[in-house]
């Protein structure tokens, strides 16, 4: 994993962002830090978290959403792939 940082984070959001998802930082009380308006295509997270739980977040969010492989640019495509490359590893020796 890539050490936690605004770059890093920025990159994540682009991966959202080229598949027309939305993120907002809002104040709440998200058991989870975070909250997915699927149908609006918005992604709310909690304002307050640092960007190592940003990322984490965001981490988490992307593994689990429709992403359209297509709309990413070419840097958002290596990034998605690296992404679930080490989600599948995961599953597989976690």
């Amino acid at each position: 994993m890539t050490k936690p940082s605004q770059a890093y984070l920025d990159k994540l959001q682009q991966v959202l962002a080229d598949c027309n998802y939305t993120i907002r930082y809002e104040r709440g009380t998200f058991q989870s830090g975070w909250c997915l308006l699927e149908q609006k295509r918005i992604v709310v997270l909690n304002k307050f978290l640092d960007v190592e739980g940003r990322i984490n977040t965001l981490t988490e969010i992307i593994s689990q959403v429709q992403i359209d492989f297509d709309k990413l640019t070419f840097e958002s495509q290596k990034l998605y792939t690296e992404l679930m490359n080490n989600a599948e590893n995961l599953q597989q020796y976690g």
